[in-house]
């Protein structure tokens, strides 16, 4: 059974508290550039947040939206994105997937803004 704070926000691991705060410290080159990218928006985004069993790359709970930045890595493990997604999906958290080569190459910086815009709505709602 899942735990929820007060507050509504989902109780994490303690465990995965150190390994998200060492994510944190050692972002990659996209992870880093995507921020600067989310950082223009009047969003409060959380980096490496984790909730439930899971470490969001990038959280925003007015939202709830989670951004994925993902690399080659998540070739190999598509069955356990999909799980994690159905996970944040069940609690009314939607999960965007950029790969790392669309941050590198700045269509992710095109493509945020409408995922942002598109989520308002459908928060509104």
């Amino acid at each position: 059974m899942e735990i929820r704070m007060r507050n509504g926000a989902i109780k994490y691991l303690e465990k995965l508290k150190r390994l998200a705060r060492n994510n944190r410290n050692n972002p990659t080159a996209a992870e880093k550039m995507f921020w600067q990218v989310l950082r223009k928006y009047p969003y409060t985004f959380l980096r490496q947040k984790p909730l439930g069993r899971f470490i969001a790359d990038f959280y925003c709970s007015k939202l709830l939206l989670i951004v994925e930045i993902d690399g080659d890595a998540h070739d190999l493990r598509k069955y356990m994105d999909k799980e994690r997604d159905e996970y944040f999906q069940i609690r009314g958290i939607k999960t965007i997937r950029i790969t790392n080569e669309q941050v590198l190459t700045g269509e992710a910086e095109r493509l945020i803004k409408g995922i942002l815009k598109e989520r308002e709505r459908e928060v509104e709602k």
